[in-house]
């Protein structure tokens, strides 16, 4: 049994959002340029100078990467002023630092939040994934099934045929075999080319036409993405793939003992959960960030699982003074 854990305090969900929002309006003055990693150090640079004004007593568990390879919000740095609750934070400054550089969709700037030792800590390596949306009955979709028995068992649940389910994948060469399957049983599949955070939470909305996401992808997305779904709803299973013994090493070094185990949704995000997420350019989840009449608009969606509060904010901003 979990053991129970602090709400954090409301106000923060918000405070979350305006760290999201300053780090997307940062990174998008790189959309189309083609340089990944400036993008990609504007987001940091900005996130960390906003999370630092904080009053929390926050550790990055999941960031931009080991200590002595990532300057800025690495794995174990603390951030925010220290004299408020101690705060796992897990961040990805820049979902798609490749679609930004293309100014293509679903790039966005994500942060998730949680009492102290209520993420896991995810390690700089890959994760075997399968999510679906809420509403569904417990265990529809399992990792070990098949993709067959997972389609078939999900179209069953929603009262469709299998041809009528849409499954997004990553678009990778090792994903060859299992697009072939999903589509051997009449389902689409939509192919993505990064972003597999926005393509987990796609599951939730009816509107994206995405019912299941499924396949290998980064481990610490798959965190952030339980992170969402712990607010919002739905039903996520991951397993880590470690591909060298220095990544089994380093998962080690983390708290990982069982390289086999599957991790169901509230393994990998637990207690009082806050996600937030801005857009840097349109998608499925969110409009991207737009400069019209002398100022910026971003939108922004800030999630509490202890709550079920979902918020979308649109803003504009006069001013982007404060953004540099």
């Amino acid at each position: 049994m979990t053991a129970k854990t602090p709400n954090l305090n409301r106000m923060l969900a918000l405070e979350m959002g305006r760290v999201t929002e300053r780090a997307a309006v940062c990174s998008a003055l790189w959309v189309g340029r083609g340089d990944e990693k400036s993008a990609d150090q504007a987001a940091v640079d900005a996130m960390r100078k906003e999370l630092n004004v904080l009053d929390i007593d926050g550790t990055v568990v999941i960031g931009e990467g080991e200590r002595d390879e990532a300057p800025m919000l690495y794995i174990g740095e603390s951030v925010g002023t220290g004299k408020g609750p101690k705060v796992d934070i897990a961040l990805d400054p820049l979902e798609g630092t490749t679609l930004t550089a293309k100014a293509m969709p679903n790039a966005m700037t994500v942060l998730a939040a949680a009492a102290g030792g209520t993420l896991l800590n995810a390690p700089d390596t890959y994760m075997d994934k399968i999510a679906v949306g809420g509403g569904l009955p417990a265990g529809v979709v399992d990792l070990d099934a098949s993709p067959a028995d997972n389609i078939n068992s999900l179209a069953k649940a929603k009262g469709v045929k299998p041809s009528d389910i849409t499954a997004c994948i990553l678009d990778r060469p090792r994903h060859a075999d299992l697009i072939r399957a999903v589509r051997e049983t009449g389902a689409r599949v939509t192919l993505i080319t990064d972003g597999d955070i926005a393509g987990v939470i796609a599951t939730t909305d009816p509107e994206t036409g995405i019912d299941l996401y499924i396949g290998v992808g980064g481990a610490p997305e798959g965190v952030l993405a339980a992170a969402a779904l712990r607010c919002i709803g739905g039903q996520m299973q991951g397993r880590l793939v470690t591909q060298s013994d220095e990544q089994k090493a380093r998962a080690a070094k983390m708290g990982v003992k069982d390289f086999n185990k599957k991790f169901e949704l509230n393994e990998m995000a637990s207690g009082d959960v806050i996600f937030a997420a801005t857009g840097v350019t349109d998608g499925w989840l969110l409009d991207g960030i737009h400069h019209v009449h002398g100022g910026v608009s971003t939108h922004t969606i800030v999630m509490r699982s202890a709550t079920g509060t979902v918020r979308r904010l649109k803003s504009f901003h006069y001013s982007t003074d404060k953004f540099k």
